[in-house]
This record gives structure tokens, sequence and C-alpha cells, in this order.
């Protein structure tokens, strides 16, 4: 078998055994970004030179510890990250010409702790501008496509991090989800994608599209990975307010202990025959048989105000928006526009050029939704509807341990296909946005194909720093499945 198609785990067994080098891994995945990168366009900054650095570095720590020593969870594994977290002295764009030329000069928290972990850095992936999309059509760099079927979206905004890993162009990749930015695009691309509590995983050094929403977590070829990814990029960090001093158990210990006896609800909102697609909703029905018959106790639950999760996220995320891209004005950093008359025909231009259509639209929407007079009406009434919803998640978790539901409504759709009807869109993250509202973790992996050949995700829902059960259930599902074995044909 090729290295370059192993799962992190098997890929770190053979790097502990001293059966492969770290460079091996390092020229294995190098050759796979040559053979497919040109038709998927998954990342925007490659980095062969730090690639081969830091196999060096790997192979001198590997070669100083003796056989059976403890070593770094990571040492040698080759990894992506998302182009919206930073790295120092490598370029930090957003997908957005605002940031085209940006080099951070500081490292953010998750990748430092990916360093430290033996990591190998092979590039920053493409994305949505400003993590804005559900289809990485918005980047100002060109869309990236789906390894499953290159004329259709991998999903986003994290759709580079989800094809890179689909096409086996890394070991694992790091994504942000802020209302399903990691879940929809492993959902479309086959692959495990966990969006995490908030406040699990360190936001120091994220480009911030909606402070009170963004979280960072792991897009991973199975549950496994995702766990040991986990245990690295998770705990407490001083450096951003919004993280928990929570302590960060060992996600991989319980992995492996079944779900016998594990209470799972179905939303009745989220399985409305006729409101998803059908390959999804057999796909969904046959997963359920799958748990029931590993014991798992499969109750109907309700969660009444899901229905106003879209409007609610589209007031709160985009008022988010406005304020944090406003520093963004040629002023400091960034893009700056080339000819200008004063001050503020300056910032005109500078944004008018530098910020893409979506961008625009969503700066437009947040500051009407925060401008005086709107204020009580659209921010504050979402805010209060936020509370709602997770109040139903609260309740709901009062019966079950878990929630499954879809994870998006339709597999992946084509190319272009709704680009003009951002309303279209938006509702891809029907399913995954309310967990982003309510601050809970959610994990998507893969449970079924479609009549084409695409793949179906299967939503996994917990309680807050709940992630042990949710990986836990994911993983049994998994290993009573072959989906996530499927590869697309590249």
């Amino acid at each position: 078998m090729e290295l370059h198609s192993l799962t992190l785990h098997e890929l770190r067994d053979l790097i502990i055994k001293r059966e492969i080098t770290a460079k091996d891994a390092a020229f294995a995945y190098t050759r796979r970004i040559g053979q497919v990168e040109p038709d998927v366009n998954a990342f925007l900054t490659l980095t062969p030179g730090k690639t081969i650095e830091m196999a060096e570095k790997a192979d001198k720590i590997l070669n100083g510890v003796q056989p059976g020593a403890g070593l770094p969870a990571l040492l040698g594994i080759p990894i992506a990250v998302k182009d919206n977290m930073c790295t120092k002295g490598i370029k930090t764009t957003c997908a957005s010409r605002m940031l085209e030329n940006f080099v951070p000069p500081y490292e953010s928290t998750v990748t430092a702790k990916l360093q430290a972990a033996g990591y190998i850095l092979l590039g920053k992936t493409n994305m949505d501008e400003f993590a804005m999309g559900s289809s990485t059509e918005n980047s100002a760099f060109g869309a990236t496509k789906n390894p499953w079927d290159l004329s259709r979206i991998p999903g986003g905004s994290s759709g580079g991090s989800a094809a890179a890993v689909a096409a086996d162009m890394c070991a694992a990749a790091l994504g942000s989800d802020t209302g399903g930015s990691i879940r929809q695009p492993a959902s479309c691309c086959g692959v495990v994608g966990l969006k995490p509590t908030y406040g699990r995983v360190s936001r120091y050094g994220l480009v911030a599209f909606a402070s009170s929403l963004d979280q960072i977590g792991p897009v991973t070829k199975d549950v496994e990975d995702c766990a040991i990814m986990m245990n690295v990029i998770g705990g407490h960090d001083a450096l951003d307010s919004t993280s928990a001093d929570v302590a960060l158990p060992d996600f991989t210990a319980n992995l492996k202990d079944g779900i016998k006896g594990l209470k799972i609800g179905m939303p009745k909102e989220y399985f409305v025959e006729g409101g998803i697609d059908k390959d999804v909703y057999a796909s969904m029905m046959e997963a359920v048989n799958v748990l029931k018959s590993l014991g798992a106790e499969i109750k109907e639950t309700a969660l009444p105000h899901s229905g106003y999760a879209i409007a609610t996220y589209y007031i709160l995320a985009t008022s988010e928006a406005s304020s944090n891209l406003a520093r963004y004005d040629g002023v400091k950093y960034g893009y700056r526009a080339k000819e200008f008359d004063d001050l503020l025909d300056m910032y005109k231009r500078t944004r008018s050029e530098g910020f893409g259509p979506e961008v625009k639209r969503r700066i437009m929407l947040g500051t009407y939704a925060l401008s005086s007079g709107y204020y009580e009406a659209y921010y504050k009434k979402a805010q209060q509807v936020r509370t709602l919803i997770k109040r139903d998640f609260d309740e709901a978790f009062r019966d079950v341990d878990i929630i499954i539901t879809p994870t998006s409504p339709t597999p992946a759709f084509k190319l272009g296909e709704k680009t003009a009807d951002p309303l279209q869109m938006y509702l891809s993250d029907i399913f995954t946005i309310s967990v982003n509202l309510a601050g809970i973790p959610g994990l998507s992996l893969p449970c079924g194909m479609t009549s084409d050949n695409l793949p179906v995700g299967m939503q996994i829902l917990g309680r807050h720093w709940g992630e042990e059960t949710v990986l836990r259930a994911a993983y049994a599902y998994e290993q009573a499945t072959d989906w996530h074995t499927r590869k697309p044909g590249m």
C-alpha cells in the first residue's frame, strides 16, 4: 500500500517502528500533491522547503531516541493547515486579496502545538474567503474541486482541508467551523471532521470571522486519527480569553469501549422525508439500524426552535463579521488601493477592491443589523433566540447521550449551481448551524454513498465537553461499516 493512502495512526506506527523515516512520509505526500493538486486546487501555499526541514528535524529526534521510548504524538506526520490560521513566516491569506501578501510574525496556538508534537507542515489549504461560504467557491484564488467528482464542490469553508484529506494529499488537516465549515465539507468529501465544544481549542492566531461561533478542529481519514489530533490541539490557552479552563481527557482512552446501552436521539425536525435528498435519508436510516445492532437505544427527540437557526445565525455571524473585518482598512497591514483622493476614499477603494462579493454581502448585512434603530429588532432578538436553541439541546440531552442527524441535506452539488442564489447556498448548513449557536461538539463521518457515487455524512452531536462520547459512538459505527475505507478514484 502507498504511504500516502495510510491513516495517520498507521503512518505513525511505521515511523515509531523505524520501518520508514519522516522524510519517506514527507516525500510520499509531496509526490501525491504533485499528481493530483493541479486538478483539485486544495492548497493556496505549498511549503516544500519547510516540509523537508521539518522532516529532517523529526528524523533527528527519531534517531536520538531509543526504540520503545515515548515519542511526540505527531512526529513525522505530514499535515495541512487551513489558511486562516497564522503560521510564522508563512503566508496566511484567508483566500482574500485583502491578505494576499500577509506573512504573520507569530504562530497560532494550534500550529505551535502541532510543532511541539513533531508534525510536518505540507502547506496552507484553500477556503472560502474569510471562511464565509459553504462551497469553497468564494476563494479569491479559484475554487477547490471535490476529489470524488471534479465538477462538484468540496463543501466549505474548509473545503481545501477536506479535499486534501480525501485525495490523500495529507495525513490530516486543520479546519475551522463557524456554522458547519468542518462538518459539511467532511460530509461532501467522505472524511471525518470534528467541531469541538466552543472553548475546547484555542482560537489564538485564528483570523476571526464570528468570534462567538468560530472553533478550530481536525479533518481526518478516520475517527481514531480525529481523537489523536484532538489530544494535541485541545486544552486551555491563556492567550485566548474564550478558551475554557477545562481538563483535557485522553480522547483515545475510551474510544473502543462500544455503545451498548447508549441513548441516541433522532430529532424529528431533521428527519422529514422530502426535506432531504432521498439517498441521504436512506443512508441515515441504514445507519440507525447499524447503531441499533451495536446495542444503542434510539429515541425520538425534539429541537423545536431549529427552524429559526438559519435566520439567527446569519444575523449574529454577519454582525460579528462586520465588526471583526472593520480592521481591514488599508492602514496597518493588508491590501491598500493604489489610487485614492483622500483618507475616506482610500478606505472605500481598499475595501471594495480587497473584499470579494460574499464578504461584502455579509459585512453589509451585519452593519445593517447593528445599526442604530435596528440593533434591538435584529441582533438582540437573535441573541434571545440563540438562548432558546441552546435550551433545546440542554433539554434533549436530559434524555439522550448523543444526537444524530444528517450532516447536510444533500450530497455535494455542482460547481456554480448555487452561486447565483445566496439563500439556497445558506441552506446547505441547515443541519450544522444550530450546533455552533449552542456551542456543543459535533462530528461528521461517512455513512453511505448516493446513486451518483457521492459520499453521505452522518452528524453526531454531544453535550458540552462531550467529545469523548461523540468519538466513541463514531468509532463504534465506523468499525461496523466500511464507508471510511472508500476512496475517490484519483
